[in-house]
């Protein structure tokens, strides 16, 4: 079964989504050019608001954590996603950004570890269009596994799950 949550965000003049080893979205509404790691303002939602059900999801280690940026414009879509992994520690306790790192550094504000990208390696189209104001959808995804997904599975897939 998979879980998720979506937070809507706006661009700013000062995006330029250049960090290396992190991406970050924040409740604030405003950006200042150090913030290279951000990619945009204004959340409407913060992990301090996600379900429950997602957040205990996402504190599994073995969970593929996936987020999704969608951005819509008159000059076309743009979206890119990235994977990455839970963990145990996630508190998911910020009540302002939500961070994806590259890393295994855990804080209050991390919601994904072990990410394969970080605010760098976003697509320059999807950038250049925060960088001029554009709303986008962020939807984070975790794929949660019961005990019956895992008896609906065929032998070789279920010892596949159990090795990954």
């Amino acid at each position: 079964m998979e879980l998720s949550q979506t937070i809507r965000v706006s661009g700013h003049e000062h995006v330029q989504a250049s960090h290396e080893s992190t991406l970050e979205v924040t409740s604030d509404d405003w950006l200042t050019p150090a913030g290279d790691c951000i990619l945009a303002v204004e959340a409407d939602t913060v992990p301090q608001e996600f379900d429950l059900e997602y957040k205990r999801a996402c504190q599994d280690a073995t969970a593929t954590v996936r987020a999704n940026i969608r951005v819509l414009t008159e000059d076309g879509s743009f979206e890119t996603t990235i994977e990455g992994r839970g963990d145990p520690e996630l508190t998911f306790d910020n009540d302002r950004s939500a961070v994806i790192r590259t890393s295994e550094f855990v804080d209050d504000r991390t919601v994904m570890i072990d990410a394969d990208a970080a605010a760098t390696d976003i697509g320059r189209d999807l950038v250049s269009a925060l960088s001029e104001g554009a709303a986008a959808t962020l939807v984070l995804s975790v794929e949660q596994w019961t005990i019956v997904d895992c008896l609906c599975l065929s032998k070789p897939r279920f010892l596949d799950r159990l090795a990954s």
